[in-house]
């Protein structure tokens, strides 16, 4: 559907998910487009993040870090935006900024919220290799993660846009990379162009015992996002003080209760005991005062030397966002995906 310069298109939470959200559960409206007041800026989007946190926050509880979506109300997202319009001191109409105008054409924004961009030869790249995604595997890695040189460091969902950017990170620092993915084509990007030593399909057969023959010296970091059946095959490798940092679990999100079985939280409780296992929770948003500066100088660096690679996986169209967030939480990403929403 193209773009009008008076409507604002925007895709809202039409219900709430049972399982796999449908493409049902969302709805497209068309509303005009809102007019900034005193201290407010209009802001056009350029380009939309798709995450796998967003699932999270379609449910009635939300994770306590973020706000459960209203019904009726937009999807959330990272965005990069044109300044459409300004009433705000700081910002001119023209500005590209970094901002959270969610899954719509237009958004208010007060500014607080805005981090410009200046110009920038792929602005995309601010949600992604450049932007939260890769603060998250920068921040998780170094900061919990803290690799060695010679140590064994495990990845899944390793060609996404965190796992990619751990396992190269993690191969700067002088660490042995083990990825875990879906495919063999994903398997054989993370090993020929991201310089991963291993990338096993999680998919294939006998995958456990696959795993351990590619970790003979145990595992000393395993950055967990993804959980379900590869962390059960990840624990019984972990070394004594291995570290493991959490920044999701993606194979439950969609878990509308407990997974049936056997309690492994013995198993789990006396693995954390016995082998002195660190495993911390982080959550992104409160590390942008202190790092994100750092953080996007360092990468630069990294990205324009050649020493880290970025894969973006676009969708063209706003209309598309539902199906392509869909794919995402099955695995069908190959890459940071991202929806071009507009020219700007």
């Amino acid at each position: 559907m193209p773009q009008s310069d008076t409507l604002n298109r925007r895709i809202v939470l039409a219900a709430r998910p049972r399982g796999l959200p449908t493409p049902g559960d969302f709805r497209l409206e068309e509303t005009a487009v809102p007019t900034p007041g005193e201290g407010q800026v209009l802001l056009r989007t350029l380009h939309l993040s798709l995450d796998p946190y967003m699932r999270q926050l379609m449910d009635e509880i939300a994770p306590v870090y973020a706000a459960s979506v209203p019904l009726g109300e937009p999807m959330p997202g990272g965005t990069v935006n044109r300044v459409a319009a300004s009433k705000h001191p700081q910002f001119r109409p023209g500005d590209l900024v970094l901002g959270n105008a969610g899954w719509q054409d237009y958004a208010l924004s007060d500014g607080q919220d805005l981090l410009p961009l200046g110009e920038m030869a792929q602005p995309s790249l601010a949600l992604g290799g450049l932007g939260m995604p890769a603060f998250t595997a920068y921040v998780g890695l170094l900061d919990i993660g803290q690799p060695k040189p010679g140590d064994t460091v495990v990845v899944a969902a390793a060609t996404g846009a965190v796992g990619s950017v751990v396992g190269q990170i993690a191969k700067l620092k002088g660490a042995r990379v083990v990825g875990i993915a879906g495919g063999a084509d994903k398997c054989r990007y993370a090993v020929e162009t991201l310089g991963f030593d291993a990338c096993l399909d999680r998919h294939g057969p006998e995958f456990a015992s696959r795993l351990a023959a590619a970790c003979p010296k145990g595992i000393d970091v395993y950055f967990e996002n993804v959980g379900g059946a590869v962390f059960d095959a990840v624990l019984p490798l972990l070394n004594i003080g291995a570290r493991v940092p959490v920044c999701g679990h993606i194979a439950d999100y969609n878990n509308e209760k407990l997974p049936s079985g056997p309690n492994r939280l013995p198993l789990l409780l006396a693995a954390l005991l016995q082998k002195r296992i660190r495993m911390q929770g982080f959550v992104i948003l409160d590390h942008y005062g202190d790092r994100f500066d750092t953080f996007r100088r360092e990468m630069s660096e990294w990205v324009d030397a050649g020493r880290v690679t970025l894969r973006e996986d676009r969708v063209d169209g706003l209309d598309n966002a539902p199906a392509a967030l869909i794919g995402l939480l099955e695995g069908r990403n190959f890459g940071k995906r991202v929806v071009h929403v507009a020219e700007g």
